[in-house]
């Protein structure tokens, strides 16, 4: 295992814990581009209150389940899902005590020892099916899969 690998990781066990301090992990310029509906942070203070702040009162009790990394030079990457409580707004939908399960895709470059660079999707038209809202209106091209997702 690398750096940039051993880096995300050591981040990734920080978020498990509810790290309020992201600091040591997290260059001072670092930017999360993330998918339609999360946004894009610039710094640290932006995706703490932009998104870590809304993400943790969005799904409470959570853990990370990743299913494979990646690491290739300064970056590592990884795909799982997050599991945990709805326990707070999520576009609009109230707080339902629901258990969910949110999938995630993640590729960090990391610089001068921290992450500098995350680009992600976080599968959020997944969390809302869950809570019986169709992003896609009965519309979404998996209608005719023969195999359904799990």
């Amino acid at each position: 295992m690398g750096h940039a690998l051993a880096l995300v990781q050591d981040m990734e066990a920080a978020l498990g814990r509810s790290e309020t301090d992201l600091s040591p992990w997290f260059h001072e310029d670092f930017a999360w581009d993330g998918n339609r509906g999360c946004g894009v942070k610039r710094g640290l203070p932006e995706f703490l209150s932009g998104w870590q702040s809304r993400w943790r009162a969005f799904l409470s009790d959570r853990s990370y389940h990743t299913v494979q990394w990646m690491e290739d030079g300064d970056w590592a990457a990884c795909f799982g899902e997050a599991h945990g409580t709805h326990s707070g707004p999520l576009m609009g939908i109230a707080a339902t005590g629901n258990t969910l399960r949110v999938p995630y895709i993640d590729f960090w470059q990391v610089r001068d020892g921290r992450i500098a660079y995350n680009k992600v999707s976080v599968d959020l038209a997944e969390a809302l099916h869950q809570l019986g809202h169709d992003v896609f209106g009965g519309h979404g091209w998996d209608a005719s899969d023969v195999v359904k997702a799990v």
